[in-house]
């Protein structure tokens, strides 16, 4: 019998960003489903006081996250090669581990949900990883929109996300050399690449751990602030063993 699969996005870590909707499908949900990534308690924690504050009742599963080989992938700006086959791999084993937690804690007919962070169709890999899922196990997915890292950055800063008949671009740092400029989102970048493809009069917009108590934003042109968040950013995740950040580069005016 199909399991319904609920896909919750919720926000970027502050609790008062979670919907009702988010809320309503927790407590529908017969468990939650929670990767668990080595040397990340606070990433998890952060997801269970949420699920204590809106969904006491519903059981929190945590699922031994599958380690990634990342060897191969150093340099790699395409999703093609060595860096597409082990992102592949990678979901295959999150699939499996997936599969057998689900069929263990939840009936069949009864409904799984995922705990997304920010909004499941903004670089995140849940919805593919459940077509896997699906494979093997039948479930029907649902998902439950969060607000995204990128509204929770331009909140944070005060700004606005585009300016007047500009458009707006979301990359990731492997692709940012492929970019414009004008207003660029940048996620998924350990190497801060903004140093070495904007201007140093470009202006930068960087937030981390946007949402929670221990929130990050720094500012400014490029060629003042840029070798700080690249400092900040690594003592930050040595200091917590993980993080997630995000910034808006924006080229100036004429």
């Amino acid at each position: 019998m199909t399991r319904t699969a609920l896909v919750i996005g919720i926000g970027a870590g502050d609790p008062g960003h979670v919907t009702v909707g988010a809320i309503d499908a927790m407590r529908a949900a017969d468990a939650l489903f929670v990767l668990d990534k080595p040397n990340a308690g606070t990433l998890t924690g952060i997801r269970q006081e949420i699920v204590e504050k809106y969904a006491p009742d519903t059981p929190v599963v945590l699922v031994p996250d599958p380690p990634r080989d990342r060897s191969a992938e150093r340099g790699a700006s395409r999703p093609d090669g060595a860096y597409a086959a082990n992102v592949d791999a990678w979901h295959d084993a999150r699939a499996d581990a997936l599969a057998a937690a689900i069929a263990e804690h939840v009936p069949d007919g009864g409904t799984a949900g995922f705990l997304v962070w920010g909004d499941p169709s903004l670089y995140d890999s849940t919805l593919r990883v459940l077509d896997r899922v699906g494979r093997s196990l039948p479930l029907a997915p649902r998902v439950i929109p969060g607000i995204t890292s990128v509204q929770a950055l331009t909140a944070a800063h005060a700004i606005l996300l585009n300016r007047v008949g500009e458009p707006i671009h979301i990359t990731t740092g492997r692709r940012l050399h492929e970019d414009d400029g004008r207003n660029t989102v940048v996620m998924l970048d350990a190497d801060c690449t903004f140093r070495e493809t904007a201007a140093p009069t470009d202006h930068v917009y960087w937030g981390a751990y946007l949402g929670t108590p221990d929130e990050i934003l720094i500012d400014g042109p490029v060629g003042e602030v840029g070798e700080t968040i690249a400092r900040t950013r690594a003592q930050a995740r040595e200091e917590h063993g993980w993080i997630m950040d995000v910034y808006l580069l924006r080229r100036p005016t004429d």
